[in-house]
């Protein structure tokens, strides 16, 4: 049934089983609508009562109650009017131009989140929630879950040969989070400098230089990081997997760096962010151990697990423990309590490490199908490792972007070493090509993307 109202006419779609909830609807959905207007004057509670055939207290509970949501406003001696503009909110309109997703992608720093143990997850979280206490779901201390801490001490002890206990261990809401923290703590400190490998990823001197620090660089070769160049009282490397380029920080540069920090003064962060995947042999072992007290050790869930999950952990020398922790409380940050101990559970278990030993063999087969397809005009390297490769491009040769807009003839997303550098020059050139991110239906095809770029850019 349809109500009218004395003056101007008021449509209402409004039954009277309905009652006063659906006559507050009614009113509510013409105000949102727009065809009652913001200022526009209501009809009187006893002319609106009379018209729709009910009492006038319905409509005064009604009238009062959209004045209580901020639809309409009242006074004394005044007519009740329109509140609000009444405007439905809507999404901003795409930007313009904007790229469709590529079909394919060989991102690099992404696992195959096709691959996440949903399985071994869903059964941890289940008995997580049948033995935690009811106040392990509150707020958690800024370190994080201790069980969670006790259980990363072991397995890092185990599997990485970290120097690690509970007490000196920190969860954070992702690795951007721990750089974070690390950078203001060094500013805070006094020490605002911090020196990154040079090529590196840019996203961390991004957070680094947001949280105050005055980010440097340093050169790599094929040995890794060049500690003979260091000025800096504090630097990032990835001595298990140098990012981008793919090498092993050797035995007698490790040592020089652990030196150095213990003679210099200076901190090492050490970013172990795939060390789990050593492809052809052994894990090297992180070298968190050569000097714990001036050595952070930083590591991740987002390479092994998901990087939805925000979990990634320090282990801090003793005299950044309480400094990170006094950061981590006022950011506010934490990584989800249920999250945390699904992880400890599965750490203990053995269940993590048997979907690591998964991935491992499956990212070795991956990486062995793509290096048997590259053509051999081009150069791999970083192959003993990790979740990608670089194929050095040849000097004289098609560039980096001239690739790209190739790759994405192909429906292909990829990543190319320019971006990565930090100070200008002639650097090689070269495609970061992340071989874990397809899912396994999709890796062939991606694959066949690859070589369809490659065929057209060389010919």
């Amino acid at each position: 049934m349809t109500g009218s109202s004395p003056g101007k006419d008021l449509h209402l779609d409004w039954s009277p089983e309905s009652g006063r909830e659906g006559l507050t609807a009614a009113l509510r959905s013409a105000i949102q609508g727009g065809r009652l207007r913001h200022g526009e004057a209501l009809p009187s509670t006893r002319a609106l009562a009379r018209d729709l055939g009910v009492a006038r207290g319905t409509v005064t509970r009604v009238y009062e109650q959209l004045v209580a949501e901020g639809y309409l406003r009242s006074s004394q001696g005044a007519p009740t009017r329109v509140a609000t503009t009444g405007e439905r909110p809507s999404s901003p309109p795409r930007g313009a131009g904007a790229a469709p997703p590529a079909r394919w992608t060989l991102q690099p720093g992404r696992p195959d989140l096709s691959a996440f143990p949903r399985s071994l997850w869903s059964t941890a979280t289940r008995r997580v929630l049948r033995r935690a206490p009811a106040d392990a779901l509150g707020y958690v201390e800024e370190r994080g879950q201790y069980q969670l801490r006790a259980a990363l001490a072991r397995y890092l002890a185990r599997s990485r040969g970290v120097l690690a206990d509970p007490d000196r261990i920190v969860v954070c809401a992702g690795h951007s989070h721990a750089i974070w923290l690390l950078a203001t703590v060094l500013r805070e400190r006094g020490e605002p400098e911090l020196a990154f490998e040079d090529p590196s990823l840019p996203i961390f001197r991004s957070v680094a230089a947001n949280a105050g620090a005055v980010v440097t660089g340093v050169g790599v070769d094929e040995s890794g990081v060049r500690v003979s160049e260091l000025d800096s009282p504090a630097v990032v490397v990835t001595p298990a997997h140098q990012y981008p380029l793919g090498m092993t920080l050797a035995p007698p540069r490790r040592a020089e760096l652990a030196r150095w920090a213990s003679t210099a003064g200076g901190l090492v962060i050490e970013d172990d962010y795939d060390g789990e995947f050593r492809l052809d042999r052994q894990p090297v072992g992180a070298m968190q151990a050569l000097a714990p007290e001036r050595i952070v050790y930083a590591g991740t869930a987002s390479k092994t697990l998901a990087p939805g999950l925000r979990l990634a952990w320090l282990v801090l020398p003793r005299a950044l423990v309480e400094p990170v922790r006094a950061a981590m409380a006022a950011t506010g940050w934490r990584p989800s309590a249920l999250d945390q101990l699904v992880l400890a559970d599965l750490l203990d278990s053995g269940g993590y490490d048997q979907h690591v030993r998964r991935l491992r063999a499956s990212y070795r087969a991956r990486r062995d199908r793509l290096l048997a397809a590259v053509p051999g005009y081009l150069r791999p390297t970083g192959i003993p490792a990790g979740l990608h490769l670089v194929l050095m491009l040849p000097a004289g040769g098609p560039d980096e972007e001239r690739v790209r807009a190739a790759a994405g003839r192909h429906e292909l997303e990829l990543e190319t070493l320019g971006w990565n550098w930090m100070r200008p020059g002639d650097h090689p050139q070269g495609l970061i090509l992340g071989y874990a991110a397809p899912a396994e239906h999709a890796f062939g095809p991606t694959v066949d993307a690859l070589l369809g770029t490659l065929a057209e850019v060389f010919g």
